[in-house]
């Protein structure tokens, strides 16, 4: 494998009338601070964040999905990306406040 793990976020703008959220341009904010989280702590050859086409759970805000552990998270904030980094990405372990649980993602509208 080549990278150990992924981490998707929700880049995907809708249009401007649509009901529906989207994550747009926060996502894109949250996905650079990741790219910046990731380079600082010499991970870039070992960690992907990559930009994401709609992950179907935007109206909790950004959406970041991280592989190969299955680990979703809502209303992610630049503010977060650090703790995430440490927590998911460096000791394996889920933010639990962060974490789209089941039961959101199965009565998500």
């Amino acid at each position: 494998m080549y990278f150990e793990k992924h981490i998707f976020i929700c880049t995907n703008e809708r249009h401007p009338e649509s009901t529906k959220k989207s994550c747009g341009k926060a996502g894109i904010d949250v996905r650079s601070a990741f790219v910046q989280a990731i380079a600082k702590r010499g991970l870039k050859h070992k960690i992907r964040s990559n930009k994401s086409g709609c992950v179907d759970t935007c109206n909790f805000g950004v959406s970041v999905v991280i592989y190969p552990d299955g680990i979703w998270y809502k209303g992610v904030t630049l503010e977060d990306v650090d703790e995430i980094v440490s927590t998911s990405i460096v000791g394996n372990r889920v933010v639990k406040r962060l974490q789209l649980t089941g039961e959101e993602f199965i009565e998500r509208k």
